[in-house]
């Protein structure tokens, strides 16, 4: 992903994300890369060393959602992660009056 499609998936500022990944980049977690098809564009991934360490740190977690989300209807998982929002928004200060 590029940082603005990451920007936007993780609901936050560009300029956030581009420090984060300059970050983990420095750290050896991310690496840049040229887009193919447009090579004024970068490309965000995970460097290919720490594939592993990454994947088998989140698999449980995902693991467990997905079980956890299977049985409810769309809705019920629209609700749901509505509520977390709000809950994260209530715990952030941006509850809304």
């Amino acid at each position: 992903m590029t940082v603005n499609e990451l920007a936007a998936r993780l609901q936050v500022a560009p300029t956030t994300v581009s420090l984060l990944v300059g970050d983990l980049s420095r750290k050896g977690i991310l690496e840049r890369r040229e887009d193919e098809a447009d090579r004024r564009r970068r490309i965000i991934g995970i460097a290919a060393d720490q594939q592993h360490a990454i994947t088998a740190w989140l698999a449980p977690g995902a693991s467990a959602w997905r079980k956890a989300l299977a049985p409810l209807t769309p809705d019920q998982r629209q609700l749901f992660i509505d509520t977390l929002l709000a809950y994260e928004a209530a715990v952030g200060g941006d509850e809304q009056s």
